[in-house]
């Protein structure tokens, strides 16, 4: 296809070094296989989703969205295509008769962590074919209605994570022989009390690791409450605030505004294979390119990453993380930036914000700022 070929466009670039040339033409690029299978789990999950709307569509769950593609395999610069995990996060909208109230928690200098969603139930005496929570009697609600979510769903009146992952499992189980394509993959779930992690395996092929993530949208913007980063120590009625959907619109605005050929997902990704195993994150690189690609777009320069020496541009991004390690600062990405395309949707206090240190931890421990430093300088 055009993505397929635009992502793995001829290496021997008339501007790049002999070096350049030797070193892209030996390196076995994800890009083609992670976009293929990335398609392949988009349709698979887009046919479940319907299967599984048909069988709640009269029920008091919570009401399943088209899921998003988001992380490394979605965003094309996965570390290894045969082990990479494709997560998709699954929009949760309140069933009729019931809203959802976001409760965010000390944002701290980083993301909510200890945030959660109240559930109300909502008068429907005006509706037809659905019995009012509020204004009916409970034995009324209990001979000829279903439960409401907060009843199945909740503790405590607060929407469940654990329950929400447990209950979409057993509903994959038992719906997935509707799905038109289950004779071509055998299913297994995996339990799991935080998302749903689904192995396919087609009748010939390599399995699919498909991690169903669940979230609600934050202001109708591109941040969710979700169920994941996970800290098991924390209730499960927790949703911390997450970025993910924001990052994967922004690799999605970067590939519509590059020319053919650019290697943004190259230099991603052989950065964090070069890095994997220090103390330098897959995560941490990340947004070191993501930042060095806002500053291209900013300056209307994004041809520097189809026309400029690949190596030369894995120097100028290595450099810029070494200088941000020296000054212990690196800012976050979507806080306090009031410079992002219009395209990438966030709450006002995040663009109003002020601009909060992703390396203030490095400041609280010297070991691991120093090793940190130590790999960039190997380098």
């Amino acid at each position: 296809s055009n993505e397929e070929d635009a992502s793995e466009e001829e290496d021997n670039n008339e501007n790049w070094s002999d070096d350049s040339r030797k070193l892209s033409n030996r390196i076995l690029w994800p890009m083609k296989t992670l976009a293929r299978r990335s398609r392949v789990v988009e349709q698979l999950v887009a046919e479940l989703l319907q299967v599984c709307q048909k069988r709640l569509s009269k029920s008091f769950f919570p009401e399943l969205q088209p899921a998003i593609g988001v992380g490394s395999a979605f965003e094309g610069w996965g570390p290894d295509e045969e082990e990479a995990d494709y997560y998709m996060l699954m929009p949760l909208k309140p069933p009729r008769g019931h809203s959802f109230h976001l409760e965010l928690g000390d944002m701290g200098y980083m993301l909510a962590r200890d945030s959660r969603i109240r559930v109300e139930t909502q008068c429907t005496c005006t509706e037809k074919d659905i019995l009012c929570f509020v204004h009916t009697s409970e034995d009324e609600l209990w001979e000829n209605q279903d439960p409401s979510l907060l009843h199945t769903m909740c503790t405590n009146s607060y929407l469940d994570a654990e329950k929400i992952a447990l209950w979409f499992q057993d509903l994959v189980k038992s719906v997935w022989a509707a799905v038109p394509q289950s004779h071509h993959y055998s299913l297994k779930v995996l339990p799991s009390c935080w998302f749903c992690r689904m192995w396919l395996t087609p009748v010939s092929g390599r399995t699919l690791s498909v991690v169903i993530m669940f979230g609600v949208q934050q202001d109708n913007s591109d941040i969710y409450l979700s169920t994941m980063p996970v800290n098991t120590l924390d209730p499960s009625t927790t949703w911390p605030q997450t970025c993910v959907v924001a990052e994967a619109k922004f690799f999605r605005f970067v590939a519509q505004n590059t020319q053919p050929g650019s290697v943004h997902l190259k230099c991603l990704y052989l950065c964090t294979s070069i890095l994997e195993g220090t103390t330098i994150s897959a995560t941490t690189m990340k947004r070191v390119v993501m930042h060095y690609l806002h500053q291209s777009w900013l300056q209307k320069d994004m041809a520097i990453w189809s026309k400029r020496d690949f190596v030369k541009l894995l120097q100028d991004i290595l450099s810029f993380l070494l200088c941000c390690l020296e000054i212990n600062r690196m800012d976050h990405f979507f806080m306090g930036n009031d410079s992002l395309p219009e395209e990438i949707i966030l709450p006002p206090d995040f663009r109003t914000g002020e601009k909060v240190n992703v390396f203030q931890r490095l400041q609280e421990h010297p070991h691991a700022h120093a090793s940190a430093l130590s790999a960039i300088c190997e380098l």
